[in-house]
């Protein structure tokens, strides 16, 4: 049965290659279809708001409730969150590394401030999101080398072959992914209900952070000649590469658990992605947005967010 599986993702992987190839030449009717009437902003090099001033936060979670299924009890939900964590810790530095490339290119103070807060924050994700799946591993017997291998991999491979302003784009997609998640996160009280709150915590934060930064990428790579070609192409790769991560590890996990083949659990993972609450359902238009010719992350000033966030939950850190 495992075979079947893996045999069902080299072949959609196969297939969704050829499609992105053949429909990345299409990615500019795309974007002219959708590009409605949205106010006009004057993209120089920092076009985050005036007054937006954002840090790194040292928080300390408790993280004891990873030895079970802390996400609503649901052993397909927890294996979901857990995988997106298992990402962070390769991604982050990724990410921070295609950033800095660039930042001698960079001249406006505003951009260059926010490019070093950029870095600190996703520092700090990274030994958060490490310490979080070194525990999590050691409490449920996963294998962290195993598990990271093919990110290390692929990783080395686009570094080797694919340009520094590629890369970048691919940060900026990433990004994008993360801020419309981490949206919907904290606008959406019924995304962890039911779900252990000191794990959920580690979870708002990093959504919290995700916001504060979530044009950083974008204003480097606009500012040193990236085009918008090439970050909607990057978006497209970078969504289906990460969904394809999260399943695979995904898998391993529920294999582990011995809830591979346990069909209500996928059946409550498709309800809570695609129905009720429908996270993916919620997001689609927000992923869409970024075909706009027009778009920028700061279009959708969601900074209340943030500030709930910081009365109700930033002292308990």
């Amino acid at each position: 049965m495992i075979v079947h599986v893996n045999q069902l993702l080299l072949i959609s992987e196969f297939n969704l290659h050829f499609s992105i190839l053949s429909e990345s030449s299409k990615i500019n009717t795309i974007g002219n279809a959708i590009d409605l009437e949205y106010p006009k902003m004057n993209i120089s090099q920092s076009n985050s708001p005036e007054d937006h001033k954002f840090s790194a936060r040292k928080p300390n979670f408790n993280l004891s409730a990873l030895s079970g299924e802390w996400h609503r009890g649901s052993a397909f939900l927890t294996a979901w969150e857990n995988a997106f964590s298992m990402l962070f810790p390769l991604g982050e530095q990724s990410f921070i590394n295609s950033v800095m490339l660039f930042k001698d290119q960079i001249d406006d103070p505003k951009l260059l401030k926010e490019i070093s807060d950029f870095q600190e924050q996703e520092a700090v994700h990274r030994m958060q999101h490490l310490k979080y799946n070194k525990l999590l591993c050691k409490l449920r017997g996963y294998d962290l080398e195993q598990i990271e291998a093919p990110l290390r991999k692929r990783i080395a491979w686009y570094r080797e072959n694919i340009s520094a302003r590629r890369r970048l784009a691919g940060t900026v997609a990433a990004e994008h992914l993360t801020a419309i998640l981490a949206d919907d996160l904290l606008r959406h009280k019924d995304h962890f209900k039911g779900s252990d709150e000191n794990i959920a915590k580690i979870w708002k934060w990093h959504a919290v952070e995700e916001t504060e930064h979530k044009a950083v990428a974008f204003d480097v790579h606009v500012a040193v000649g990236g085009t918008i070609q090439e970050r909607r192409q990057a978006l497209l790769f970078t969504t289906y590469y990460i969904h394809k991560d999260i399943l695979k590890i995904v898998c391993m996990m529920l294999k582990q658990n011995g809830k591979l083949w346990n069909l209500r659990e996928w059946f409550n993972g498709f309800v809570f992605l695609f129905i009720k609450p429908g996270v993916f359902r919620r997001i689609f238009i927000s992923w869409l947005a970024f075909f706009r010719k027009d778009f920028h992350p700061w279009k959708k000033d969601n900074r209340n967010l943030i500030e709930e966030w910081e009365t109700e939950s930033s002292p308990q850190l």
